[in-house]
């Protein structure tokens, strides 16, 4: 029997597909929150931040953390280790992180469930409520975000390509029961019983994940292509010193066992004005800049850049408040003196709502109240400005430490 991949366009019925296979077959079904939390406990890493790579939102730390490129690195360890284990039988995936699974892999029954607007938009009321206008909404933002996150980490350029499925069901045509059947009707066809050929892909596909996650580990993300074990790392962000990343990749790469041989080629965006950055897992790499004086924060995150240290920039202390919601800092440097919320009040609100994070006040027109009350709430440090940038780099070391300790 082969394995059954099933991506569905949402509102498609997927899940009572997927259940209704369940049931009258032998095979199991390997869900992506599955995935997600053994990606999480391999990568040492919060569920929620390997659930995100799963989804276009990106971290605004993306570029010195590589958490989404290191989450979907674990993710392809864990599907890799699925198909060795499962040697091509009884298996169900659904979801993005089946589509992550290389086409030369042959043994797969893929599964595409697709449908008309009307049948979406009437499925999508009979499961949300909600007009027509709002399902209409939601249909098409998340087709444009399918379409978006396929292009850009699966390099599939059309979501239901006839040409990348084995089956293809209109659900608008087909009940629950029949899609089913349709899909068990085709198991035993010859063609997709495993191959030499495709039972090398799958070893393929395990070391390239292995050797993404060596990569990882050691705070790099390049590109990674194995065929029949010789290994091909591509750069495709500009690097000052060229021969000694090549060097330091090929090491990495050449020390996972089964790896033959290394090649490291510059890709076709090499010299484009994107630099690339390894991540130093000792250094500050979350910290978030908060102040109104644009053009003194901008030249502060840069100046700490250089010190490979990452920062993400906000202008008013709301804005600070909602990021934090959605993408936590491990450091924040924060002003006092702000329009709207101002710094004590954003500082207070972290203080009860995300302890674990250390802010470092950071003003120009503090008096000597207001530092007394920033220590009282909280702060790691009071420091006024202008500040060396050695003594305030210093600080925000001593602050992600401190971090670091309290999440272990």
């Amino acid at each position: 029997m082969a394995i059954i991949t099933i991506f569905s366009a949402d509102f498609c019925r997927e899940d009572e597909v997927v259940q209704e296979l369940v049931t009258k077959t032998s095979f199991r079904l390997k869900t992506t929150d599955e995935i997600v939390a053994e990606a999480a406990v391999l990568a040492k890493m919060e569920e929620s931040k390997v659930r995100r790579a799963l989804t276009l939102k990106t971290s605004v730390f993306e570029k010195f953390t590589h958490e989404k490129q290191h989450a979907l690195a674990y993710i392809k360890l864990v599907l890799s280790k699925i198909l060795m284990v499962s040697a091509g039988r009884d298996l169900i995936l659904t979801g993005y992180a089946s589509q992550m699974i290389p086409r030369e892999i042959t043994h797969f029954f893929r599964v595409g469930l697709i449908a008309d607007k009307e049948y979406r938009i009437k499925v999508a009321q009979e499961k949300q409520g909600g007009s027509v206008r709002d399902a209409e909404k939601l249909i098409k933002k998340l087709d444009e975000e399918r379409a978006l996150w396929l292009k850009k980490y699966c390099g599939i350029e059309k979501p239901f390509d006839p040409a990348d499925y084995d089956l293809i069901i209109p659900m608008n045509k087909e009940t629950v029961t029949e899609a089913a059947s349709l899909i068990i009707g085709h198991l035993d066809d010859e063609i997709f019983r495993p191959t030499a050929s495709s039972e090398q892909a799958v070893e393929d596909f395990n070391l390239q994940a292995k050797v993404e996650v060596a990569l990882a580990r050691k705070g790099h993300g390049v590109q990674v292509q194995v065929i029949n074990g010789k290994v091909i790392l591509t750069i495709n962000k500009n690097v000052s010193r060229l021969n000694r990343l090549k060097e330091e990749l090929k090491t990495i790469a050449q020390q996972v066992e089964g790896v033959e041989s290394v090649e490291v080629v510059l890709g076709k965006d090499f010299h484009q004005t994107d630099v690339y950055r390894k991540h130093d897992f000792n250094m500050p790499s979350r910290v978030l800049l908060v102040d109104d004086e644009q053009e003194f924060v901008e030249t502060l995150s840069e100046r700490l850049a250089l010190r490979n240290m990452g920062s993400a920039v906000v202008h008013d202390g709301e804005s600070a408040l909602s990021l934090i919601e959605q993408d936590k800092p491990e450091v924040m440097v924060l002003d006092l003196k702000m329009p709207g919320v101002d710094g004590i009040e954003v500082l207070e609100k972290v203080k009860k709502t995300n302890p674990e994070i250390q802010v470092i006040i950071l003003t120009g027109h503090g008096s000597e109240e207001d530092r007394k009350k920033c220590m009282e709430l909280g702060a790691f440090a009071y420091l006024r400005k202008p500040v060396d940038i050695k003594a305030l780099s210093k600080v925000i070391k001593e602050a992600h430490e401190k971090a670091q300790a309290v999440a272990k």
